[in-house]
């Protein structure tokens, strides 16, 4: 059986069809020696500064803070808008783990809500449900009933790069005073409603890991337009220095600033960002006409609201119908040197996260039982996607 130890977005044994990996195809050779020449290669330097102004420009937000990842960048997004140990923040359960290990960062406590089953993203509803029914107000603060914490924030997660419905999400906070962070680290270039994801909330967090829309190797980004909020971001991500000359902190920061380096990569990334957004989605579109009338398979819905990126491109596999589990199928897929991955555990069976209260799980549990992420990089072949497709027909055959 073929390997399929690689990481996404590593570069892929010989005749391998990887997940996701980088495009790199502009200016970031470049750039790169511009910064070697140059000699600026640590956490200052210009193409910090223009990276931060570009990201902020595309997503519309007046404000962006390179970070050196998008976990830092949730964490002290948490920090800036308030939130204190235990605290209370409502987060989707369908998610890659980091959003909810920040809450606990920060001291505070997660309430995990379920996915809704047309798009797959935090539920709107039963945010709206846990706040009017399991809460109280009171003293001008919202508190849990069931643990008497106060509820600070909702950290909606835009999973595979579709948003959320963040318009009664945000209406709900708004009824009890609560700040929206909005964890769009796989949702750059999507659109919602005719804005950038990133900016639909009081504060957005990006990420450009390797197998992200754009990459910078690692690093993140606050976006906001909050003045206030983007200046504590900078300060406690610099070690909070109220002295850099004679190193006096009034306390404690952290050292998460993105290298020059790195947002030099990004700046190149940035020149392409459109480009890579069209072959993502022209992916999902010869999956869909491929794959709509397979038996046993469902595909990514795509609300009428929303622009999906398509980061990940993902189908549902109906064991009955199909003939074969999603686990089997991304084993056969192996098999043929093509590398597939479910979603994640929901964070309410996570070993790390079970003792957190839930809203629901229904819905994340079948997901997770039935979904299958396929081949989706931007630089994916025809010839690749038809290998892909060829596998998934085989078992109907």
């Amino acid at each position: 059986m073929a390997s399929t130890s690689f990481e996404p977005g590593a570069l892929a044994p010989s005749g391998m069809i990887p997940l996701s990996v980088p495009l790199f195809g502009g200016n970031e050779w470049k750039y790169l020696k511009e910064c070697l020449d140059s000699g600026w290669v640590s956490s200052a330097g210009p193409f910090v500064d223009r990276f931060e102004r570009e990201v902020a420009d595309y997503v519309g937000a007046g404000h962006g803070v390179a970070i050196v990842n998008g976990t830092a960048a949730l964490h002290t997004s948490l920090l800036v808008a308030g939130v204190k140990p235990d605290d209370e923040v409502l987060v989707s359960t369908l998610t890659f783990i980091a959003p909810v290990n920040t809450i606990r960062y920060a001291g505070a406590w997660p309430v995990l809500i379920d996915a809704e089953p047309a798009h797959w993203q935090m539920d709107p509803q039963r945010v709206a449900d846990f706040l009017d029914h399991e809460c109280r107000w009171s003293n001008n603060e919202l508190r849990n009933r069931r643990t008497g914490r106060r509820v600070k924030a909702i950290l909606p997660v835009n999973i595979l790069g579709h948003p959320c419905d963040m318009e009664p999400i945000i209406a709900a906070a708004r009824k009890y005073n609560l700040i929206v962070i909005e964890d769009a680290t796989e949702s750059l270039g999507a659109d919602y409603k005719g804005r950038k994801a990133g900016n639909l909330a009081d504060i957005g967090c990006l990420s450009f890991n390797g197998n992200k829309i754009i990459t910078t190797g690692g690093g993140g980004m606050i976006v906001t337009d909050n003045a206030a909020w983007a200046e504590r971001a900078k300060y406690l991500t610099t070690q909070a220095k109220d002295d850099p000359v004679e190193y006096v902190h009034h306390e404690v920061g952290y050292n998460y600033r993105l290298t020059n380096i790195q947002a030099a990569l990004g700046c190149a990334q940035m020149e392409q960002m459109e480009l890579v957004v069209a072959k993502k989605r022209d992916i999902a579109d010869r999956y869909n006409a491929a794959l709509s009338e397979l038996p046993g398979t469902s595909l990514m819905r795509e609300a009428t609201w929303a622009r999906s990126n398509f980061w990940m491109y993902t189908i549902l596999i109906d064991e009955a119908i199909y003939g074969e589990n999603s686990r089997a199928v991304m084993r056969r897929l192996a098999s043929e040197g093509i590398q597939s991955r479910p979603l994640w555990q929901p964070m309410h069976q996570s070993p790390a996260c079970r003792m957190f209260q839930v809203q629901g799980g229904e819905v994340a549990e079948l997901l997770n039982r039935d979904a299958l992420t396929l081949p989706c990089s931007a630089g994916l072949s025809f010839d690749e996607q038809g290998r892909v497709l060829d596998c998934l027909q085989a078992a109907v055959r």
